[in-house]
């Protein structure tokens, strides 16, 4: 199947891998406008002025991302857009999670070429891609579920409020980069509080931070 004036980004912190993935699927979607982002606010960035996107590959480890927190907040406030996960990690639960916070495919960086293929087209089709033999396991409504449940309530700024907080800024610094009034940021940081069930900026990135991949999925 020919896919033709396709816009697709490749969110991820290597160059040479985002160069290589470039190259190689350049040549089976030739028709198709690139984009990179680095980070998770590069991403956001590239979406901002981006007028549509067909596609987006994303590593589930960039700087900003706190493991699963991107790939929830693209599928609250993106949620025609599919993201496919590309990820080292290939472990079952890393798989499930990643599928059952909306992927629309988990791909090993493993992969060959083919498989990468094979596998965006048929998310463009519209299908869920798993590799070859994978069984999802249920995702029990644990607390990082539930996390996740109230990060997808964030909107775009507020989240990026709080990816700020956790990098450590101050309101006045957050105020300054956004271009906003510290007033405005204080009342950001209230909804968000109020929306993840939580006192302050300290337990909002731990919230946040309960979102990452846990160590066992990493070895």
């Amino acid at each position: 199947m020919k896919f033709e004036n396709l816009t697709i980004i490749i969110a991820d912190d290597h160059p040479l891998f985002r160069n290589a993935l470039r190259q190689a699927l350049g040549m089976a979607f030739s028709d198709t406008l690139w984009f990179e982002a680095d980070s998770a606010e590069a991403l956001q960035a590239v979406l901002d002025q981006t007028a549509a996107c067909d596609l987006i590959l994303l590593d589930l480890q960039m700087p900003g991302s706190h493991g699963y927190s991107t790939l929830i907040h693209l599928r609250s406030h993106y949620p025609d857009l599919p993201v496919v996960v590309i990820s080292a990690h290939e472990d079952i639960n890393t798989i499930s999670r990643a599928i059952h916070y909306g992927g629309a495919a988990f791909i090993p960086k493993s992969a060959s070429m083919d498989t990468l293929e094979a596998a965006l087209t048929a998310v463009l089709s519209g299908d869920i891609w798993l590799p070859p033999g994978t069984n999802i396991i249920p995702i029990e409504d644990d607390a990082v579920d539930q996390m996740a449940s109230k990060l997808s309530d964030l909107t775009p700024q507020q989240y990026k409020v709080l990816q700020m907080f956790a990098e450590g800024l101050l309101n006045k610094q957050i105020a300054y980069d956004l271009g906003v009034s510290e007033a405005t940021i204080k009342a950001h940081a209230t909804a968000i509080f109020r929306k993840l069930g939580v006192r302050n900026r300290t337990q909002a990135v731990i919230a946040l931070q309960q979102l990452e991949m846990d160590k066992r999925e990493l070895s």
